[in-house]
């Protein structure tokens, strides 16, 4: 077996540890309310979270794992190093998974995933192979890290203006009930 078969059979298996650990972490986040709030039961809760969560790419499309195949470039890399550089990316994203589920913080996976691999090619590789962003931001379009930055800062904002928005339709739709 050569390096890169080896290489790939483990990256194949570090990738199911991270969805594993995606769920430990996203899993009680999509449970716990609906559960709590008594709108259904456990297991009701467990079929309509699976269902969505699996129909979520096939629906709504891959735009976010096109986005987080972007960001980094690491073709002029050898294939055993680049392997290698994802692969310690993606460790760094199980780590940093595990030590927030482990001290019961809130955190992203995606996130994490973002840290990891542009902090394993930056080290390995050096900052050129990382898609910043800069430029293209100045110009007003997100690409590379920028738009995962721009996610972050505005998809908190948009949270509350929509939950806010929602909330008060709905309290007038059901004023008189």
């Amino acid at each position: 077996m050569t390096g890169v078969v080896a290489l790939m059979i483990a990256g194949v298996l570090i990738v199911l540890l991270f969805d594993y650990t995606n769920g430990l972490q996203d899993a009680a986040n999509m449970l716990s309310t609906i559960v709590a709030s008594r709108a259904t039961t456990p297991i009701q809760a467990a079929i309509l979270v699976s269902s969505f969560t699996f129909l979520g790419p096939i629906l709504g499309g891959t735009a976010v794992a096109n986005t987080i195949g972007n960001f980094v470039d690491v073709s002029d890399l050898e294939t055993v190093a680049s392997l290698t550089v994802i692969l310690a990316g993606l460790i760094g994203a199980i780590a940093w998974n595990l030590i927030t589920w482990w001290f019961g913080l809130p955190a992203s996976s995606s996130q994490a995933l973002v840290g990891g691999l542009v902090g394993a090619v930056v080290v390995a590789a050096g900052p050129e192979h990382v898609v910043w962003g800069f430029a293209a931001a100045a110009q007003g379009q997100l690409t590379g890290v920028t738009k995962v930055l721009g996610a972050l800062l505005i998809s908190p904002v948009l949270g509350f203006l929509f939950g806010w928005a929602i909330h008060r339709i709905m309290r007038f739709a059901l004023r008189g009930a």
